[in-house]
């Protein structure tokens, strides 16, 4: 159920009534017994990070997805918002595309405040701000606008304090979608695919990040470098791995992500790995990139004080009790 009128909206969410607004309260209903909780009371922290890398294919979607339902999964409360025309984070948490409620070209180009398109998503505590086709179109609208590159950062203020985490899903490209990312980001994470193309790009994305750094947002950080599709029986996937954590160091996530079957088939399903392979070593992987985020940013788990066990059923059962058999690096 969703209720759309000028400057508010009302719609369920997790099994809650939400009444959406522009005032800085959340009213929720729950059985016959309201709650007003303050933004005091939610205590966010509205942290924001974009998944870039201009290089298609290294695995941007599927850890922005995984990632923002893995932290959900923790107890936070997330949003994923879609800024890749070809919305697969969109489909890839089981929402439907242009389902004419709305969607982030609304917000960049028609200045739609952003709580008219967010919508809660199958899994708990992960809300999605979703794309559709039109955002194709969007680079060559904004062009033309007054203060272009800050859009997104503008439509985020009245609602970051809403959210723990705020996960962007950027284009395979570095125009004028991925610059309003960085723009409005706290720090970039960027999935690193262990081949040796991957490295090509590299030098032009660190190139775009220190020049908005050094013109749109002082504060942009490299949050972290992800990575991806690793096969540790390649001797160049060791390579490439051994020469990114030269060039970055700590930045390193400890965790990487396996080449996985598993992680390749859930698209495909509309849904995230923990529901549809929760005991896979693409699940574990997540799982741990999402506490190695969560003590980088200093947010504390809470999924046993929210009781996710029973309640999202095989999502909560793969956050309570990570793999201990994952399966071939490929099947798993």
């Amino acid at each position: 159920m969703s209720i759309h009128h000028a400057g508010w909206r009302i719609f369920r969410r997790h099994g809650e009534l939400v009444i959406d607004c522009e005032w800085p309260l959340l009213l929720i209903v729950v059985g016959l017994r309201p709650l007003i909780r303050s933004k005091t009371e939610m205590q966010p922290t509205g942290s924001t990070f974009a998944i870039v890398n201009q290089k298609g294919g290294v695995g941007k979607t599927t850890t922005a997805v995984n990632l923002s339902a893995a932290l959900a999964l923790l107890g936070h409360r997330i949003l994923l918002i879609d800024l890749d025309p070809q919305g697969n984070s969109t489909s890839g948490v089981g929402a439907s595309k242009g389902a004419g409620l709305g969607s982030m070209y609304d917000v960049l180009i028609g200045a739609d405040p952003m709580f008219h398109v967010i919508r809660p998503s199958p899994v708990p505590r992960l809300d999605l701000a979703p794309s559709d086709v039109r955002l194709a179109g969007a680079e060559v609208e904004l062009v033309p606008a007054i203060a272009r590159e800050n859009k997104l950062k503008n439509a985020l203020k009245p609602i970051r304090d809403m959210y723990d985490v705020l996960v962007i899903d950027c284009p395979p490209s570095l125009g004028l979608l991925t610059v309003n990312a960085l723009t409005a980001a706290d720090g970039c994470l960027i999935p690193m695919q262990c081949e040796y193309y991957a490295l090509e790009g590299l030098s032009a994305l660190m190139t775009s990040i220190e020049l908005i750094r050094r013109h749109l947002n002082p504060g942009l950080r490299i949050s972290g470098v992800l990575l991806t599709m690793v096969d540790p029986r390649l001797k160049l996937c060791e390579q490439v791995a051994e020469e990114v954590k030269r060039h970055f160091g700590h930045q390193v996530f400890e965790t990487a992500i396996p080449r996985s079957v598993r992680l390749a088939e859930a698209p495909s399903h509309g849904q995230p790995i923990f529901a549809y392979a929760a005991d896979s070593r693409g699940a574990e992987a997540y799982l741990s990139l999402a506490h190695e985020v969560i003590g980088r940013i200093g947010l504390e788990p809470r999924w046993m004080e929210r009781g996710l066990v029973g309640v999202a059923g095989p999502l909560a059962t793969a956050a309570a009790t990570p793999s201990e058999d994952g399966g071939d690096q490929t099947d798993g």
